[in-house]
């Protein structure tokens, strides 16, 4: 390749490596908010984003979720949709550990996502999540799967 042409494509790689990465966007910081945010960037496959939002979530709602979780004796019955609605604290921090945990397995960090799953079976169980199709779902289901799987792997 000639020097000529060596020298715009080093500068732009250089330029893109150096430029600072997009500051998150919180929004009106509602949990919600940030929780649906954490699912965008999921689903993007921008999984650092996905996994800044969701520790974010986690870090600013963490207390209220704890509470909430504390004043349970069991689930609420997925089907009173009012009911779970009102433990949103309980529900988005659960979510986000659930998503933290999916966007580090996807970024091949077994172990940390192995923590996250961990801490919402210990800390959340009965955090439930709104799935679009209509209903609930409990977080800590699908991570006692995964716990399963990547503790699996861990012995191969």
């Amino acid at each position: 390749m000639k020097p000529a042409l060596l020298l715009p494509l080093l500068l732009a790689l250089f330029t893109s490596l150096a430029a600072p990465a997009q500051p998150l966007d919180f929004g009106d910081h509602a949990s919600s908010t940030i929780t649906g945010k954490a699912w965008g960037a999921l689903n993007a496959k921008n999984y650092d984003q996905a996994v800044a939002y969701a520790k974010k979530c986690v870090e600013m709602y963490e207390k209220q979720a704890l509470e909430m979780q504390k004043s349970l004796k069991e689930p609420v019955p997925n089907k009173d949709k009012e009911a779970v609605s009102k433990l949103w604290a309980l529900n988005d921090v659960g979510t986000c550990l659930f998503i933290t945990g999916q966007a580090l397995e996807k970024q091949d960090k077994g172990k940390e996502a192995l923590a996250a799953y961990k801490q919402l079976v210990e800390k959340v169980p009965f955090a439930q999540c709104w799935d679009t199709k209509g209903w609930f779902w409990k977080p800590a289901d699908g991570a006692k799967t995964r716990i399963k799987a990547l503790e699996f792997d861990t012995l191969k």
